[in-house]
């Protein structure tokens, strides 16, 4: 395993996310083939474990903390979890943003009740909420700092506006953006701001909502609840687009490389200047096998080029991540 360092804390380049495991928006996952893959990315070197009371409405996190009990080792395992979303609100169906102190404080409790355990090694943001001050969200957690319950402080998809104003109030430890070979907008200010402050980069959709896992196929539809159901990456014209894309890369990492489009796309993303650590999710232990395949090799300066042209031949109407964007709550 290749490992960084987090607030002087030691943790996998290879995270693994748990929205998959939380079971609503992917398909049903059993209790046992979570825990089972909880243990087993543990076992294969990885030790920070990304999660959020939204996945599977807290059943991610609850299935963490079986699964660091039946380990045995509270500190094999790096917990970073967020707060700051709400599955519905004042009669309204969606998701919303919602950073409220009373929210956030209540999040955490629940949080360290549904983890069992009395310490959260990352604690994040999982939205900027416009209608709270990002000043006041950050004093707020830097008092959860103090109180022993968190170790360092992150966010997820804030600007770079947004996190010199967090960090003018308390130590901003990571920011957690969507990154991968489709989707590569911090590239123009959110990366270059993080590597000059030193703030970690934890990339979610490493594979892009499995789109370069490499087991998709054309033709293929997903069932109402499937996050992939709204995406318009998987919605025809654009999903032929992506898929002729992946089937390009795939050809071009077995030629060059000897490797999947999986592997390939997760050194990608590790390969990219100032990038700390890739989260890709999984279900089953079975889908953690290429974790081996990604260390271990580098990405040459040529064969990067020759990647971006295979991505903008095929990608003729690229579409971003936008559509996850939560709700403005009333």
């Amino acid at each position: 395993m290749e490992f960084t360092q987090i607030s002087g804390k030691q943790v996998s380049r290879i995270g693994l996310g748990t929205w998959a495991i939380g079971g609503l928006e992917w398909g049903a996952v059993s209790d046992s083939d979570a825990v089972a893959t909880l243990l087993s990315a543990v076992d294969r070197g990885v030790n920070l474990i990304d999660t959020a009371p939204i996945y599977g409405h807290g059943r991610a996190e609850v299935l963490l903390g079986k699964a660091i009990r039946a380990h045995g080792n509270r500190d094999a395992f790096y917990i970073a979890t967020k707060a700051g979303l709400e599955f519905s609100q004042a009669g309204r169906a969606g998701v919303f943003a919602d950073s409220s102190a009373a929210r956030l404080r209540q999040e955490l409790e629940d949080s360290l009740r549904r983890l069992g355990t009395d310490f959260i090694d990352l604690y994040q943001v999982h939205w900027p909420d416009t209608l709270v001050p990002v000043e006041e969200t950050a004093g707020l957690l830097a008092s959860f700092v103090s109180e022993g319950k968190v170790g360092a402080l992150g966010v997820s998809n804030f600007s770079v506006a947004q996190m010199e104003a967090f960090r003018a109030v308390a130590p901003l430890a990571s920011n957690q953006p969507p990154y991968n070979l489709f989707e590569r907008e911090i590239d123009r200010e959110i990366l270059p701001w993080c590597a000059a402050n030193r703030v970690a980069v934890l990339t979610y959709s490493s594979l892009c909502r499995s789109l370069l896992a490499g087991r998709l196929t054309h033709g293929m539809t997903f069932p109402e609840g499937d996050i992939r159901a709204v995406d318009p990456k998987f919605q025809e014209p654009r999903f032929t687009q992506y898929l002729n894309a992946v089937d390009r890369l795939s050809a071009f990492a077995h030629q060059r490389y000897g490797k999947t489009v999986l592997e390939l796309a997760a050194r990608w993303v590790l390969d990219r200047p100032g990038i700390s650590v890739a989260l890709w999710g999984a279900k089953r232990p079975s889908q953690l096998d290429a974790v081996a395949g990604v260390l271990g090799w580098k990405i040459s300066d040529v064969a990067m080029v020759e990647i971006d042209q295979i991505v903008m031949e095929s990608v003729t109407d690229p579409v971003g991540p936008e559509y996850l964007t939560p709700k403005v709550r009333e």
